[in-house]
Formats: structure tokens, sequence, C-alpha cells
């Protein structure tokens, strides 16, 4: 059993024992909005969600292997290995000439999958994308699998560390698109959503083995 003494002295905790149900159902409420500013909601972290009618091994295994980020974001290309063991490197083609350093992170008990990744270079790989596979059956009450992906706002999307690096004066900083990461990450979702469900619902392997692979 919890001491509860031991919380006695931390300020600000909100609990029943120093708030009444009645006072906890009205914070809640003043703290309920219909409508959310885009900067509130998606100003330092940025969650996307989706439901896949397609198997949760089936489904991690495909983001497990990285190369398939050829297949369903909108711009990563061309990867190759890139030297250090597990280091691959490609082609953002949202801006030209960018190269993007990623390493892939896969723990199959707990089904995420992480891409740790950066423009320009690939020692400091700070451009981190979670990734969390649930069976659909644990949590929706049916078949197939969600797929969670959250990104969080590295003081570095803000300044870039290594401006000497840009392949031209001119090339837009990834930062730059923060506010837009919602709804590019959204579109990369309904891509990704597309072709498990497709392989899935015609009996295709839904993993592909390409001669090159970004190392799991």
């Amino acid at each position: 059993m919890t001491d509860r003494s031991t919380l006695a002295d931390i300020p600000g905790l909100v609990r029943v024992e120093n708030t009444s149900p009645e006072e906890l159902a009205a914070r809640c409420l003043e703290m309920t909005s219909d409508v959310y500013p885009h900067q509130q909601v998606y100003g330092e972290y940025c969650t996307i969600q989706e439901y896949v009618d397609c198997p949760p091994e089936a489904t991690y295994d495909y983001l497990s292997r990285g190369h398939h980020l050829e297949e369903w974001t909108c711009s990563l290309r061309g990867f190759e290995p890139a030297g250090a063991p597990g280091l691959w490197s490609g082609h953002d083609l949202l801006e030209k000439g960018t190269r993007i350093y990623c390493r892939t992170e896969a723990h199959p008990g707990a089904m995420t999958v992480d891409y740790h990744c950066a423009w320009d270079q690939g020692d400091e790989l700070w451009m981190v994308y979670l990734m969390r596979v649930v069976p659909a059956a644990l949590v929706l009450g049916r078949s197939g699998s969600l797929i969670t992906w959250t990104n969080c706002r590295h003081p570095y999307y803000r300044r870039n560390p290594h401006p000497d690096l840009a392949p031209h004066p001119d090339r837009r900083w990834v930062g730059e698109y923060w506010d837009l990461f919602y709804a590019g990450h959204t579109l990369e979702m309904h891509n990704l959503k597309a072709i498990l469900e497709h392989r899935h619902r015609n009996g295709l392997p839904v993993s592909t083995s390409p001669a090159k692979q970004v190392a799991r």
C-alpha cells in the first residue's frame, strides 16, 4: 500500500484526498474546450494514431524493416549503408541535396519501432520518430492493429546545430516544417495504412526483402 505521507509535501497534486469528485469534474470541465489552437496541441509534441486492418505481428515486422521508409514516407528515398553499424543514409527529397541518416531500433516484445534520424550528419541522431503497434483486439475489440506515432520538438528543430553542413545556403531547415508535422505525418500514416491493408487484403507478403535493407 502507498504511504500517503510521502506525498503530503508535494505541491500541486490533485487527488481525491484533497479534491472532491465534484471539484474534480468542475476542473476537468474548465480544461475541456470545443476548439484547441494548433500550437497548444502540437506545439511541442506531435502524436497521431491510426487503425490498420492488418495483423499486429505483420504490421510490426513491416515497420521494423527500415527500408520500408522508402515506401510509406512522402520523401525519404535511396537508403544505403553509411559505414557505422546499423546506420544508413538516404535522401530527403523535401529539400534538394539533403541527406538524412537513420538507425532503426525495434523491440519485438513491446512492438515498438523508433527511427533515430538527422539531416546532414549521422553522429547525433536527434530526430526521433517513436512508433508503437498495439493489437487492436486489446484496445478496440477488433482484429488488426493500432499504430501510434509521436515526435518531440527537440531544440535542434528551432536551431540547426550544423549549418555548415547544409547542401546550399538557402536550404530550408527541417524545423521550419514543424507546424506541418501533424498534416504531413497524417498523410504518411495514410500511406502506411493503404500499403499494409492492400497487401494483407490481397494475400500478398506485407514485408518486402530488397537487396539492400536498413538494418534492424
